[in-house]
């Protein structure tokens, strides 16, 4: 198998688990405590994956400036992508809904609403898995650790997420094709990223891993911690902290 179509591989594992996720957050009644957990230890695995596994290979490739360039523009990006959809009613897109001031808006409250909730998961997802494929580029083995990263981001977005779209009336249809969608674009994202960055010199790719990491931090920041700690109970920090050393360990060990 060529290293092009791994890329696509490794991206739709990956991308796999916001399906796995919906299917535990749509079919099963998930416990909030259990749903905060899951929002910290993937904050915590993604914030991790994006210093020491995305900004540190960035800054050994180029240097400091693609790096700081890079993280900035990601994350402006994202910021402007993300309040351009919240304001359409995918604000609390990865909310499951618990509370009222904090809950997805349905088609009838909000039209377009649905829209905005496909569009601000992709927006989430891009940058997480055009990151697999470019590190395919550092040698032509795709970096595991980045994609147990993301696979462990993704588990309780699409949990979450999911919990918040049944609660707000829409149905499995729409809810499995979403995510069902974003794990597809995870795969072509993945690919993507290996083929159009393939011939570029080492500091575009730098910015580029530096861009999605921006963007990943600034999606953690936004839309993830909330969630973790919108129900915070005395050991989300404590799992944020194991979320962030399963990362690190992985990374160094």
């Amino acid at each position: 198998m060529s290293e092009m179509s791994w890329a696509a591989v490794w991206g739709l594992v990956a991308g796999s688990a916001l399906l796995l996720g919906a299917g535990l957050g749509y079919g099963v009644r998930v416990p909030r405590w259990l749903i905060a957990s899951a929002m910290a230890l993937g904050s915590g695995v993604l914030l991790s994956a994006a210093a020491f596994e995305l900004l540190d290979e960035a800054f050994r490739q180029s240097g400091l400036a693609p790096v700081v360039l890079g993280t900035l523009l990601g994350a402006l990006a994202y910021t402007a992508g993300n309040v351009a959809l919240a304001g359409r009613g995918a604000r609390h897109r990865k909310r499951s809904g618990h509370s009222p001031r904090q809950r997805q808006p349905s088609e009838a409250q909000q039209a377009g609403s649905g829209l905005a909730l496909a569009l601000g998961a992709l927006l989430d997802g891009v940058p997480e898995s055009a990151v697999i494929g470019v590190s395919l580029l550092d040698g032509g083995a795709v970096s595991l650790v980045t994609v147990v990263a993301v696979f462990l981001g993704n588990l309780p977005e699409g949990l979450s997420s999911a919990a918040g779209m049944r609660r707000a009336g829409r149905g499995a249809g729409y809810v499995f094709g979403v995510w069902g969608g974003i794990a597809a674009v995870s795969s072509a994202s993945a690919l993507l990223g290996y083929a159009v960055l393939g011939d570029f010199p080492d500091s575009v790719v730098a910015a580029v891993t530096a861009l999605a990491a921006g963007a990943i931090l600034t999606m953690v920041a936004d839309t993830m911690i909330p969630e973790a700690f919108d129900d915070a109970h005395a050991a989300v920090g404590l799992i944020l902290v194991c979320g962030f050393l399963l990362t690190f360990t992985l990374a160094h060990g």
